[in-house]
């Protein structure tokens, strides 16, 4: 199998959850803030007034997946997601965390949950294209990537999958020189990427 079909970046989340006074949690649409470190990745923080046992279980349930105790952080995330319903990070993370578990169906309804919440959410877009890809729906993966770029054009591990999925899967070169150029402004030292670029490069001058 071609390497670039087993490339699907995942990126961290992590959600800067303020504990509120009391038990009481109003719902607040969560701004999200995107802080890039540009060759190691992004770190998508989003703020809301949440009940402080919450937050202390949505760290607990992050730290089981860290530790690779799939079963107990999903089975946290689903109480966390469930009492922070406004909160795109908790679903994000089932979608990731199912997604991983190989549920494809129920990571997606997670992904488009996160949406509902936050439509300008840059990693459930780029979640969605992963899935979509997988399933074959490339019109709608390639809706996603961009997605994901127009609100933050600068996310690289999106543009890297649509140049991916314009190479491999809907014969776009033209797309894909663009999206891996553009990949590489931001990631340099990609010399796979870099390959890839000359064979695009040399497939176009046919």
């Amino acid at each position: 199998m071609n390497p670039r079909h087993m490339k699907n970046v995942l990126v961290a989340l992590s959600a800067a959850l303020v504990a509120a006074c009391a038990t009481t949690t109003e719902p607040v649409r969560a701004p999200v803030n995107i802080e890039i470190q540009e060759a190691v990745g992004f770190t998508i923080t989003e703020e809301a007034r949440i009940g402080g046992e919450v937050r202390v279980d949505y760290e607990t349930a992050v730290s089981y997946l860290e530790q690779g105790r799939e079963v107990e952080g999903i089975a946290l995330l689903e109480q966390v997601a469930a009492a922070a319903p406004d909160l795109s990070a908790p679903r994000i993370d089932l979608g990731i965390a199912q997604h991983r578990a190989g549920d494809l169906e129920v990571a997606e309804k997670n992904l488009l949950l996160a949406l509902e919440s936050n439509p300008e959410q840059p990693v459930a877009h780029n979640e969605l294209g992963i899935i979509y890809r997988k399933t074959g729906r490339f019109a709608e993966a390639r809706r996603s990537y961009e997605a994901a770029l127009a609100v933050y054009p600068g996310f690289h591990f999106a543009r890297r999958n649509l140049a991916i999925l314009c190479d491999l899967y809907l014969a776009d070169l033209d797309c894909a020189l663009d999206n891996y150029e553009a990949y590489m402004k931001t990631v340099p030292g990609d010399e796979e990427a870099s390959m890839w670029i000359a064979d695009i490069r040399y497939r176009l001058d046919q």
